[in-house]
């Protein structure tokens, strides 16, 4: 139960102290220049307490840099990809603006004004995504201190986001795709075809090793990803279970990975590598290897991830279903491919009403 004392202070004049054990058995007082303030903060700590839900206004002191220090190490369900990458967010784009600011006085304004300025075109804007990501790192941090009763609310629980728009997806026809890879630096021209034909994300390839390449059946397993994240090289599971999955080739593209096999085989390898043998840098491939390449085929703008769409594309025009595509293309489901690529389905669905035609039997056409 929480108690009312009356305090003399030096000035002559009085103070009301409330004094109240917390849920740790601690003791705790505010104190009050009007009785009929303590007598309500008194009654609303009583009812906290009796709940479960008292809030020490003391803990929400520690700032968000100390309260980050505190609680990370104890984050440990992330993949290292993702650990590096959310560690990487807070430093960069949470603690220069919050890092020394107490956890109870973090507001919506400032969270406002915080996601205006990440997204000022004026400035130096991040993209949508990117600032959707440092919302939420903020806001498994800030849950955090709200389970621990460091804060009475989330200040950042649904916020107001940046809308992502989503990117035009580009498309290679197969002659520019053959294209592309007869004009890249030779050692990436399987990569090329690879990706084109495999509908392989480029974290995929770069970890693929000749282990899980069968060039008999001409197939390859995906088991692994690479992540390169302010310089640090991470292998780890794909981010999904359907991303572990196993899709065939043509003949021709496993004919090129046959060429770039050496002999004998080390099948810890990866099949693609650096000139000096080491992991490819997603960053370095872009640089030095893809846009120059990019821009000698004239095929300028294209990503390294429209390889991927293209290879979709081209598996559509083959004849290949949403759910055979979700599959090779290691979707979730097949709501994803229907959303994404469903515009690419125009002829499956004017087969699909030619065979809807009515056409009376030859008995009714009697």
């Amino acid at each position: 139960m929480a108690s009312i004392r009356v305090r003399k202070l030096s000035n002559g004049q009085q103070a009301y102290l409330v004094r109240f054990r917390a849920a740790d058995g601690s003791e705790r007082t505010k104190q009050f220049a009007r009785r009929r303030d303590a007598e309500r903060y008194a009654h609303l700590v009583e009812v906290d307490i009796d709940q479960g839900s008292f809030v020490d206004p003391r803990l929400g002191r520690m700032t968000v840099s100390e309260w980050h220090s505190r609680w990370w190490p104890t984050v440990t369900n992330l993949r290292p990809s993702t650990r590096l990458r959310d560690e990487a967010t807070f430093h960069n784009h949470i603690a220069p603006t919050f890092g020394a600011v107490p956890l109870a006085r973090v507001d919506r304004t400032s969270l406002r004004e915080w996601v205006a300025g990440l997204s000022d075109p004026d400035g130096s804007a991040l993209a949508p995504a990117t600032t959707i990501k440092a919302v939420q790192v903020f806001n498994k941090l800030m849950r955090a201190a709200l389970e621990d009763r460091l804060i009475a609310a989330n200040p950042v629980e649904r916020l107001p986001l940046p809308k992502v728009e989503r990117e035009e997806m580009r498309f290679l026809t197969a002659d520019e795709l053959r294209h592309l890879a007869d004009t890249i630096d030779p050692r990436y021209r399987a990569f090329v075809l690879v990706a084109g034909y495999g509908g392989f994300r480029l974290g995929e390839l770069l970890a693929l090793r000749w282990k899980r390449v069968d060039l008999l059946r001409r197939q390859i397993t995906i088991t692994e990803t690479l992540t390169d994240l302010a310089g640090q090289i991470s292998f780890g599971p794909p981010k999904t279970k359907a991303a572990v999955r196993t899709v065939g080739l043509p003949a021709f593209v496993a004919d090129e990975l046959a060429q770039i096999a050496s002999q004998p085989l080390d099948r810890d390898a990866l099949v693609f590598q650096s000139a000096e043998g080491y992991a490819v840098r997603p960053g370095l491939l872009r640089r030095r290897y893809w846009t120059p390449a990019v821009e000698a085929a004239g095929l300028t703008p294209l990503r390294m991830h429209d390889l991927r769409h293209t290879a979709i594309s081209l598996w559509i025009a083959a004849g290949a279903n949403p759910k055979q595509i979700a599959v090779r293309a290691g979707h979730t489901s097949v709501s994803v491919v229907l959303d994404r690529y469903g515009h690419l389905f125009p002829q499956h669905e004017d087969a699909l009403l030619q065979a809807l035609e009515y056409r009376p039997s030859s008995a009714a056409a009697k």
